[in-house]
């Protein structure tokens, strides 16, 4: 992936015009029906592909700035990876998918993104359930597999938008395949229609461009409400509370220092104010400051070793590591959902 699609975590918005062609494919029941969207950005586009229907709209976004975008559009947005969210399969109507564009690292090998986020997710929608999918032209080769053996009456559009010009992209609409559907096919069907998307992949050219208006309609089924359970880390929450810790980590450390100096004794009506306010926090545990040990049932907040000397400053414990070896600590996820260690 170039800097600039790293930069923005892969987001490459699909264009209101294409959003548009791409809405007069859908028909929506006049019940409710669930609709996906794994990598939903702002919602702009999922909220035009959705739009005018009894949709009960579902997203997933990583980044946390546009999650709270998406949720002045989508009322319910998970914020995080969509590959570690959890979902009963076959729930949802509709399937949207603009994955990032990029190579995803597994602990055997390498796979593209595009591939594994349809991997991930189209189990979820339901036998004759719709899939759009939106990705480079070139990427229709690694997606064929999944797309040959569990959808049919497939349509492969090339988007026009000079943004969708730019990273190739084309636009592939599908019925996922019933489980019977999916027992009458052969080897060679599967293996005809993996041909069939390799030649697409190889020549783009021949690919139509998506047209105003649609050469044949797709019927969103019913669905009821869907739930989604995230089990990975809350990374925006650990980069704002990692600051904060060795923040507090290094005012401690000063705090100790300004009580230890002989012009700064607990005695000091600023000192005994602050304390008294809560502003500062009171003396660490089994610290002697001036001589005097503090008391033992304190929180201890950073251990530090005891001064001989009354006037000596309080040095911290020299098998303790600095504020800023905090840095070094290790993230170590924990069963359950958004569960959070710290270690050492």
């Amino acid at each position: 992936m170039r800097f600039v699609g790293k930069s923005r975590l892969g987001f490459y918005p699909l264009p209101l015009s294409e959003a548009q062609r791409i809405r007069r494919f859908l028909l929506f029941p006049d019940q409710p029906s669930s609709a996906l969207d794994p990598c939903v950005g702002d919602g702009v586009a999922f909220e035009d592909i959705t739009g005018g229907a009894q949709a009960l709209r579902y997203g997933v976004e990583l980044d946390a700035y546009r999650a709270e975008q998406a949720k002045q559009r989508i009322h319910n947005v998970v914020q995080g990876n969509a590959l570690e969210v959890q979902c009963p399969v076959e729930c949802f109507g509709l399937l949207y998918l603009n994955p990032p564009y990029d190579w995803a690292l597994g602990p055997a090998d390498s796979r593209r993104t595009e591939q594994s986020f349809l991997s991930h997710t189209y189990r979820w929608l339901k036998p004759a359930g719709i899939l759009v999918l939106v990705i480079p032209s070139e990427r229709l080769a690694e997606c064929s597999q999944i797309l040959a053996s569990h959808f049919r009456d497939v349509r492969v559009y090339r988007l026009e938008a000079a943004e969708c010009v730019r990273y190739k992209q084309v636009v592939v609409i599908g019925v996922r395949r019933t489980r019977r559907g999916r027992e009458r096919l052969t080897d060679s069907d599967i293996t005809r229609a993996r041909l069939y998307y390799a030649g697409l992949a190889r020549n783009p050219a021949q690919i139509t461009a998506l047209p105003s208006e649609p050469e044949a309609r797709y019927n969103v089924p019913v669905s009821g409400p869907a739930q989604l359970v995230y089990r990975g880390l809350p990374l925006d929450e650990m980069e704002h509370l990692l600051p904060q810790q060795i923040a507090q980590s290094s005012f401690v450390t000063l705090l100790l220092l300004f009580r230890s100096s002989p012009s700064h004794r607990p005695e000091s009506s600023r000192a005994q104010s602050a304390t008294a306010a809560g502003a500062v926090p009171p003396p660490l545990p089994g610290t002697r400051i001036h001589g005097r040990p503090t008391p033992s049932n304190l929180p201890a907040i950073l251990p530090v070793a005891a001064a001989a000397d009354p006037n000596e400053c309080i040095r911290p414990s020299p098998d303790i590591p600095s504020p800023s070896a905090a840095l070094d600590r290790k993230i170590v996820p924990a069963t359950g959902a958004r569960a959070l260690h710290v270690a050492h």
